[in-house]
């Protein structure tokens, strides 16, 4: 993945959207690959958003990819509100453990496209959208596991880790964040990632799925097991400048850049610990990071950094950050004055009345 600023903006500009609808849900299919920019906060939904109407003007034949930078910001929309570690609308059913497959975790499903697609999330960072879908339904309707300790999985190892759409994806799958639970068989599989494979557990009717008991190669258990390495503090700060608090949800480089102040990169412990990111992720964040001029790296809690500095302390506002004080600032939306609807497509509908493009 590139981390050059000037590389990140090209890519913004080179997407084509035109064969998104079509295409996205297959394993080669025109996907952008920038949501590994817009989750650190590299970049923003506004932000493509407006390349796109400088680019194109008519973006309306785009709209299901527009939507798609909705369903982003509805998703941080929700975290706002709602405790996202608990099941949001109902509790999820039919469960055996808390933990993982442990043949999901070691890429031993013996499902060829997911297993590869696994192999591929711990080589790249990277999972097709669609493929994290079935992997969610493996472990949680299929092999019967509570939702929580695959999402901190598939989080740890993801370029684009962002927890909000991540733990409702997976409570969506689970059927904890929707009205059903979400299955797929081995054809669909087939269908939409090149693969031929027939007679594994996934080989059944989509009725069989659900009422069919835990396969044997899903039953081993086998608990997270991921510790983020976090850099040594390197910080030397002016007491008398202001703070700029960076965190790897916000590594904007544009982010008051005329501002003279401290800017620091918050890296906390006790939160990595709660949710940990793997080598692959962690070291992306580091050389995003390195597109901001003099930064300065802090890892230690937020209140131990506001005793090297003075009152002045800026942050984007994050429910990871929520414990923060200073001056927060808001994030970037594709629509900040739309508030909150109990459903996405309610939510799309008034956020559409205020984009001049599609009125």
């Amino acid at each position: 993945m590139v981390t050059n600023y000037d590389d990140i903006v090209q890519l913004v500009h080179t997407f084509d959207p035109k064969r998104y609808e079509a295409t996205r849900n297959y394993k080669s299919g025109a996907v952008s690959r920038l949501s590994p920019y817009i989750s650190r906060g590299v970049i923003s939904t506004r932000f493509v958003y407006e390349i796109l109407v400088e680019r194109f003007g008519d973006i309306r034949p785009f709209e299901k990819f527009v939507q798609e930078l909705a369903w982003r910001d509805y998703w941080q929309r929700v975290w706002q509100v709602i405790n996202i570690d608990e099941d949001v609308k109902r509790p999820q059913d039919n469960i055996s453990h808390f933990e993982m497959p442990e043949t999901v975790i070691k890429a031993q499903t013996g499902i060829e496209a997911v297993d590869q697609s696994i192999e591929e999330l711990y080589e790249t960072g990277y999972m097709h959208n669609h493929m994290r879908m079935y992997v969610a339904s493996i472990v949680c309707n299929i092999g019967q596991s509570y939702w929580k300790e695959g999402a901190r999985w598939m989080y740890a190892h993801l370029l684009d880790a962002d927890w909000g759409s991540n733990a409702l994806s997976w409570q969506w799958v689970a059927g904890s964040n929707s009205s059903k639970k979400y299955y797929a068989n081995q054809e669909n599989i087939n269908k939409f990632f090149e693969s031929n494979q027939r007679g594994t557990f996934m080989d059944h009717s989509y009725e069989s799925l659900m009422s069919m008991p835990v396969p044997d190669i899903l039953k081993p258990e086998a608990k997270l097991d991921v510790k983020t390495n976090l850099p040594e503090t390197n910080a030397n700060l002016d007491a008398k400048l202001p703070t700029l608090v960076y965190t790897h949800y916000n590594l904007d480089p544009n982010w008051n850049s005329e501002m003279i102040a401290n800017r620091v990169l918050l890296l906390e412990p006790e939160h990595f610990e709660r949710y940990p990111l793997g080598t692959n992720t962690m070291d992306f964040v580091l050389e995003l990071s390195q597109e901001i001029p003099d930064l300065h790296i802090y890892t230690g809690t937020f209140e131990s950094l506001r005793l090297l500095v003075n009152d002045a302390i800026y942050f984007k506002e994050h429910p990871f950050s929520s414990h923060f004080s200073g001056i927060r600032e808001s994030r970037d939306w594709l629509a900040p004055e739309v508030p909150l609807e109990k459903s996405f497509f309610r939510y799309w509908k008034e956020l559409k009345k205020t984009l001049p493009e599609f009125a």
